[in-house]
C-alpha cells in the first residue's frame, strides 16, 4: 500500500528506536535495478505536458537575480489537479519533515551543536518517511553563523551513518531564509531532472556562536608564533593591552548601516504607524496559538524528541519559549530594548535567540508515486526580493509575494492559509500592511495590492515569536508546518513569507496534494 507521510506523523512526542535494518522497506523498494535515479539525460522523454504532449522546457527556471524563482508559463490552464508546477517541467513534491524541539539559546539545548541538531532531524526524517537513505540524491542545509572549524554544514550533517558517503551536499546563507534557500535550490535540482530525492532544511545554535578575539589580541599571538626567539615572542605578547582581551561577539546588524535588527523594527513601526498595542496582541496571539498547537499535539506531531544535558538523560520533546499564560497587562509592563525612549519593540514582541534544526523531503512526484510515496504538498511557486537595508529592513517580503503568487497563477483570495515569519511582531504588521499598499504594489511591479489578509487564517499555529527562531532553520519549520496545516484542514493553497537580514525576502506557494 503507498505510504503516506501524513499517516505516519507521530500525534504525540515518542522517543523512536534507530533505523537499524531495512526491514521497514517494502520488497519492491529493496531492487537497487529498480530504484536507480533518472538523472537528466535519462529522463527528458518522460516529462511531458499533459495539455500539449510536448516537453515544457522553455519556461524553464529563471536565473537568479534581484526577484527571482518559478516563471509561470504563459496561459497556463489552472487544472491544478494534474498540472506539473507553473515553470517546472515536473512537479516538486513534499512528502515529510520534521525539526528538533526550538529552544532559547543558552537552555536546554546549548551543548548540542548545530551540526548535531542538523542531523537529529534528518534521521528522524528518515525514519519517519521511510525512505532510502541509498535513494537520497543530495541533501542542501542553510545556516546563518556557521562553526569555524566546519563551515559547510550541509556536508557534515550528510556524512552521518545512516547516509551514503556519496550523497552530495552544499551549504547555503541567505540570512533568516537559509532553509528557504536549501529547499528551492534542492526543488530545482529534482525539477530539472538532476535529482529524485532530497532533503533540504537547516540548523542553528546560537547558544554556540563563535568568539573572536579583538584585532590587537591576534596580531600579537601571530607575532608571537613567528618569533625566532623567546625574547622576541615575549616582546609580541607585551604589546597586548588590556582592551585587546575583550572578546568579539557576531553582532545581529546591518554591515552596510550599522543598526540591529530591532532598531529596524523599531524604524518599521515609526514609518508604518504600527503601535505598541497592535504589536503586543499579536505576540500575544503568536504565543495563544502555539500554545494550542502544543496542547492539541499539532506542533508536537513535528518534533523530533533530543535527549540533553550533561548525561543526555533529558527528553526534550516541546518548544520551551511558549507562554500560553502570558497576558497584556504583562506585556505592558516590558520596556522597549532597542530604543529605550521612544521605541516599542520588547522582548515579548520579537522572537528570541534559539537553537533548533528543520528538514524537508522532497522528490519529483513522478518518483514518489512510483515508489509507493503520497506527497503531501507541492512546491508551486517561489519568489525573492530585495531592497536597501537602510530603507525598511525586513519589508522584502512585500515584493516576492505578488511575484509567488502570480507564478502560482493564484491571488491571495485563493490561499487557504498564510504563514508569515515573525522576527518581529512589527515587521508582520508592516508586511501586512505592505500587502494592502498601492505604493508597494507598484514598486513590485503591480497595478494593485495582493490584499488584506483574513487574520484567521494567518499563523493559526503561532509563528517564531512564540515557537522560536533558529536563523537557518526556520524556513523549513514554517514550510513543515504549512503543510501539515493544509492537510489537516482540507485547504489546498498555503502562502508562506520569510524575511531576512540584508533587506531580503522570500515568498512561496504550497498547493496541498
Amino acid at each position: 500500500m503507498p505510504r503516506s507521510a501524513a499517516s505516519r506523523a507521530i500525534p504525540a512526542p515518542v522517543i523512536p528506536p534507530p533505523i537499524t535494518s531495512r526491514s521497514k522497506i517494502p520488497p519492491a523498494r529493496r531492487s537497487r535495478a529498480s530504484s536507480r535515479h533518472r538523472m537528466a539525460g535519462e529522463s527528458w522523454d518522460g516529462m511531458r505536458d499533459s495539455s500539449r504532449g510536448t516537453i515544457r522546457i522553455s519556461a524553464g527556471v529563471a536565473v537568479r537575480g534581484n526577484v527571482a524563482g518559478v516563471v509561470a508559463s504563459p496561459g497556463s490552464p489552472r487544472q491544478f489537479s494534474d498540472m506539473a508546477t507553473p515553470g517546472y517541467p515536473r512537479r516538486v513534491a513534499i512528502v515529510g519533515g520534521v525539526r528538533t524541539p526550538f529552544a532559547k539559546a543558552g537552555t536546554v539545548l546549548k551543548d548540542i551543536s548545530a551540526i548535531e541538531l542538523g542531523k537529529i532531524a534528518v534521521r528522524e526524517l528518515l525514519h519517519r518517511t521511510g525512505v532510502e537513505p541509498a535513494d537520497v540524491n543530495l541533501l542542501a542545509f542553510g545556516t546563518v553563523i556557521p562553526s569555524v572549524i566546519a563551515p559547510n554544514i550541509a556536508r557534515e550533517v550528510a556524512l552521518m551513518p545512516q547516509l551514503p558517503k556519496g550523497v552530495q551536499a552544499w551549504s547555503v546563507a541567505r540570512a533568516c531564509a537559509s532553509a528557504n534557500q536549501a529547499i528551492t535550490d534542492a526543488a530545482d535540482q529534482i525539477a530539472l531532472g538532476h535529482a529524485e530525492v532530497a532533503i533540504a532544511g537547516g540548523a542553528e545554535s546560537l547558544s554556540d556562536v563563535p568568539i573572536l578575539h579583538a584585532r590587537g589580541f591576534s596580531d600579537a599571538l601571530v607575532a608571537a608564533s613567528k618569533a625566532k626567539s623567546l625574547g622576541a615572542r615575549i616582546g609580541a605578547l607585551a604589546r597586548i593591552r588590556p582592551r585587546d582581551l575583550i572578546p568579539v561577539t557576531p553582532a545581529i546588524a546591518e554591515p552596510t548601516t550599522g543598526e540591529t535588527m530591532g532598531q529596524s523594527a523599531d524604524t518599521m513601526a515609526k514609518l508604518n504607524g504600527i503601535t505598541r498595542e497592535e504589536q503586543d496582541a499579536f505576540a500575544l496571539a503568536s504565543h495563544r496559538n502555539a500554545a494550542a498547537g502544543t496542547a492539541d499535539g499539532r506542533l508536537t506531531a513535528e518534533i523530533a524528541p533530543v535527549y540533553a544535558g550533561r548525561n543526555f538523560d533529558v527528553a526534550v520533546t516541546s518548544d520551551n519559549g511558549v507562554r500560553g499564560d502570558s497576558t497584556p497587562e504583562q506585556l505592558a509592563k516590558l520596556k522597549p530594548v532597542f530604543d529605550r525612549r521612544y521605541g516599542t519593540v520588547t522582548a515579548a514582541n520579537a522572537s528570541p535567540l534559539t537553537d533548533g534544526a528543520a528538514a524537508v523531503l522532497l522528490m519529483s512526484e513522478e518518483w514518489a508515486r512510483a515508489h509507493g510515496f503520497t506527497p503531501l504538498a507541492y512546491i508551486r511557486s517561489y519568489a525573492y526580493a530585495a531592497l536597501d537595508p537602510a530603507e525598511q529592513l525586513l519589508q522584502a517580503p512585500v515584493l516576492a509575494a505578488p511575484v509567488a503568487l502570480k507564478r502560482a497563477g493564484l491571488t491571495l483570495a485563493d490561499m487557504d492559509l498564510v504563514d508569515m515569519h515573525e522576527a518581529f511582531a512589527a515587521q508582520v504588521l508592516s508586511n501586512l500592511r505592505g500587502f494592502e499598499s498601492q505604493a508597494w504594489a507598484e514598486r513590485a511591479g503591480f497595478g494593485a495590492p495582493v490584499g488584506a489578509v483574513d487574520r484567521a487564517r494567518l499563523n493559526v499555529l503561532g509563528g517564531s515569536i512564540a515557537i522560536g527562531h533558529p536563523f537557518g532553520a526556520t524556513g523549513a519549520r514554517i514550510t513543515t508546518t504549512l503543510t501539515n496545516e493544509l492537510r489537516r484542514r482540507n485547504g489546498q493553497f498555503g502562502l508562506l513569507t520569510v524575511c531576512a537580514a540584508g533587506g531580503m525576502g522570500c515568498a512561496m506557494v504550497l498547493e496541498r496534494a
